[in-house]
């Protein structure tokens, strides 16, 4: 969008609030009343807490909203033994997915999730509804959510929310970039009344994978009834589990297991207050603020010594004779402050609040070794501090909105309007000189398992962006319910956008009801996307099927502004933008029955992905580059970050509660949810034209990306069906799952490709109450239900058995206890 647009768009904005305004105040001339709070459809049952998720009136309710929203309360999140926020969500929602991620370096230490099957970069993250910040993380590996740079809910201590909505549906038009899949807005207890201590332990019936949490939540008032300070501390760890196999190449059978290929260590810190506080009867001071840690230790893959028929490395007898498994080991602290004031005035609700949130991640690894130090200087460290990543956010946020009255209408509507102001950065810290250290012996270098970030690597990086809203909200008639909304952004990298939404809801009875939206959205490219880079080298020898003279080579993961990537065909990335719509049904037959079937449709274009490496050994290449002054070549194949092309996500989602109460005899609760999706790459981009002209062929997305990473690698249908029978002092809880089939695609070729069918689980527990303490004992997924294992072909020997893309891992049964005290 160009500059004239780009000061187009606000300046309508504010003509519109004043012409809203305008209408407003001519219209309460006849009703001074116009300040009275906006209706919700009087022939619909409002059922259930009022949400605030997508909406800046004060009445929808889950049943009442204008699009799809999942209501997810603390005591369901809880009904696992799982002592991670992500998990419990997953095993709660159909359209969520945590992949499981073993033996995957930074991946295995900050999970991200997807919601309707997008990348985890396309959903936002707000608690209490203010933004969450990334992690500093970019996923580069070939797993789920390649390329992104997601947000870990693990950071949010369990204990410190109160419940959590999912809004299914695009909503770039409230609340800015990211929203393309939907919003998890985290709300968190609130009051200076009650709280509870719990300490919950539990392993898998393998034996391994020992968890243990504690936490505490609990309330102070402040000044009397004028306020209020929560705070919440949770301490919890988990042990490393591992399903690795034995290696069965001849002479490496009787070694044993020597593979990691399961879950990592953990030791997770967090605490997290939250306060508010009445200055005036008219005016509320409020604060949250965060602090966790978590360090943990994903495994390398296991070097064979010198001692075997395999040896790593000739070197490698010189400190590790009989082998070695490299620990790659991350600490990662979390600090969060949000602090704002908040009231009414004539009518008006305002708000206007700063928000800080950062993630640092210092990487190093350990039991490990630098082949071409040993080569080049006769000895190596052992350990090696990798480097330091570190994201950063800032926002500066006021809010508006008040009920407005129109003369012509039969309920006041809801006017929204703010500004955003957000600033993001992006740092790199080079790690120790061994841990990169590469030399130009021939011999292999950086840190085994995990080489460090270099000079090369290292980056400060900002950005900026201003963003104006206004959004109005009610119901035109009785039955008839509506939402507008228009947000226009101006980022200081790559330029200016506008995106809009419009939703809409008709009550024809008292229970039925159809509800519809179509918006528009965008994400900006993440700084991690955009500057983002890693190093590996590889040793090559005389004759090499290269053609490369002998030494060692570079393949790098480069940003798109390096000047070797500019000359290969790199270019800016643009913002993705999206287009959604949804067509739902609301039933609500009796108070005890909800019921709900919603289909969408996603299409996001310009999608941004990890390219397949290039070879830079091409001779056309070689020539090409030295004609530009790029003579001493060191890298033998790069890629870099693109807007590949353009995805479509059509799916559907049905949710479904009763109530059943049977008196003396208890209580049942019931809740059947289903989630289906299908992704498909509609559009590549061509060759960029420099390729074309060598006659290089460079594949944006490859077959395994095109059909699997971002359409099929995730389950297309997932299905959960909860019960919980609750008769006096006793809570029966049971849930099952059905996973749908998942395929793992060749990158070449459909005969690599690997179907592995669909897998039910059960979760069952029973919870004893009595005064003012609850026991809890359960198992996950109780019948001891593993995944397809993975053909010979595939599973590295032995050695890893089953397909890191399993959506339920491949663990088994998980058993649990928990004691909770409260009051």
């Amino acid at each position: 969008m160009n500059k004239r647009s780009g000061r187009l768009v606000p300046t309508l904005l504010s003509a519109a609030i004043l012409l809203v305004l305008a209408s407003a105040a001519t219209a309460q001339e006849a009703d001074p009343q116009g300040g009275a709070p906006a209706a919700t459809p009087t022939k619909a049952k409002d059922l259930g807490p009022v949400v605030v998720t997508g909406t800046r009136a004060g009445n929808r309710t889950e049943s009442s909203s204008l699009t799809p929203i999942d209501v997810i309360s603390a005591d369901v999140l809880k009904q696992t033994g799982t002592i991670d926020l992500t998990q419990a969500l997953e095993r709660a929602i159909p359209s969520l997915n945590f992949p499981f991620a073993p033996a995957s370096d930074t991946f295995a230490f900050q999970r991200p999730f997807e919601l309707r099957g997008l990348s985890p970069d396309q959903v936002l993250v707000l608690v209490d509804g203010k933004r969450w910040h990334p992690g500093a993380l970019v996923l580069s590996l070939g797993q789920i959510g390649q390329g992104s740079q997601g947000i870990d809910l693990n950071t949010i201590p369990l204990s410190a929310i109160d419940h959590i909505e999912v809004l299914r549906d695009g909503a770039s038009a409230q609340y800015g970039s990211d929203a393309l899949s939907g919003v998890v807005n985290i709300i968190l207890k609130k009051g200076a009344k009650g709280g509870d201590v719990q300490v919950s332990g539990g392993q898998f019936s393998a034996g391994d994978g020992r968890q243990w949490q504690g936490a505490a939540n609990f309330g102070i008032p402040l000044g009397g009834d004028s306020g209020w300070l929560r705070i919440t501390a949770e301490d919890s760890n988990q042990s490393p589990s591992n399903r690795a196999g034995v290696d069965r190449r001849p002479g490496l059978a009787q070694l044993g297991v020597k593979f990691h290929f399961g879950t990592v260590s953990f030791k997770n810190k967090n605490l997290f207050l939250n306060t508010q506080y009445d200055i005036t009867p008219g005016v509320q001071f409020y604060a949250f603020g965060h602090y966790g840690r978590r360090v943990g230790e994903p495994r390398g893959f296991y070097r064979y010594g010198s001692n075997t028929a395999y040896p790593n490395n000739p070197l490698i007898g010189l400190v590790y004779p009989d082998g070695f498994l490299p620990r790659e080991h991350g600490d990662s602290a979390d600090t969060s402050l949000v602090a704002g004031l908040r009231g009414t005035w004539n009518g008006w609700r305002w708000d206007v609040s700063g928000n800080y949130g950062g993630n640092r991640v210092s990487y190093s690894t350990r039991n490990s070794t630098n082949y071409a130090m040993l080569n080049d200087f006769g000895s190596s460290p052992t350990s090696f501090h990798d480097g330091i990543l570190t994201a950063k956010q800032q926002t500066f946020d006021i809010d508006i909105s008040r009920e407005v009255a129109f003369g012509w209408l039969p309920n006041p509507l809801t006017l929204s309007f703010g500004t955003q102001y957000l600033r993001q950065s992006y740092d790199v810290e080079a790690g120790d000189f061994g841990s990169y250290y590469v030399g130009t012996s021939g011999v292999r270098g950086g840190a085994q398992g995990f080489a460090g970030w270099g000079p090369q690597d290292a980056i400060s990086v900002a950005r900026h962006d201003v963003a104006e809203y206004l959004q109005l909200e009610g119901n035109l008639t009785d039955r008839f319910g509506f939402s507008a909304a228009l947000r226009h952004e101006d980022y200081s990298d790559f330029g200016t956008t506008t995106s809009a939404a419009l939703s809409g809801r008709f009550d024809f009875t008292d229970s039925f009801a159809l509800r519809g939206s179509a918006s528009t959205g965008f994400r900006a490219p993440g700084l991690g996307q955009q500057h983002y880079s890693e190093t590996t080298s590889a040793a090559y020898g005389a004759g090499n099927s290269l053609g490369l003279p002998p030494g060692i080579y570079l393949r790098g993961l480069v940003p798109v502004d390096n000047p070797l990537a500019k000359l290969l065909g790199s270019e800016p990335l643009k913002a993705e933008k999206s287009r959604n719509f949804t067509a739902g049904v609301v039933w609500n037959p009796t108070n005890a029955l909800n019921m709900s079937f919603d289909a969408y449709q996603i299409t996001v274009t310009n999608r941004i992905a990890l390219s397949s490496s290039l070879s830079l050994s091409t001779p056309s290449v070689v020539a090409y580059l030295a004609a530009n002054g790029v003579t001493n070549l060191q890298y033998s194949g790069l890629s870099y970050f693109t807007n590949a092309g353009t995805v479509r996500t059509q799916g559907a989602d049905v949710v479904t509660s009763y109530r059943s109460d049977f008196g003396d005899n208890g209580s049942l609760m019931s809740t059947l949810s289903y989630g289906y999706h299908k992704n498909k790459v509609t559009d590549v981009k061509p060759n960029p034209p420099v390729l074309d002209s060598l006659g290089v062929i460079f594949q944006r997305l490859n077959r395994s990306a095109i059909k699997g990473l971002l359409a099929d690698t995730a389950p297309r249908s997932k299905l959960i069906l909860n019960e919980t029978y609750s008769l006096g002092h006793w809570a029966f809880n049971g849930t099952l799952t059905r996973y749908g089939r998942i395929t793992t695609y060749g990158s070449t070729s459909y005969l690599n490709d690997i179907v592995y069918p669909h897998k039910w689980l059960l979760d069952l527990a029973v919870s004893y109450n009595r005064d003012r303490w609850t026991f809890t004992v359960g198992g996950d997924n109780v019948l001891d239900t593993y995944p397809k294992k993975v053909p010979q072909s595939d599973d590295q020997n032995g050695a890893f058995p089953y397909s890191s893309s399993s959506p339920f891992g491949f663990m088994g049964a998980y058993v649990y206890g928990k004691v909770q005290y409260h009051w």
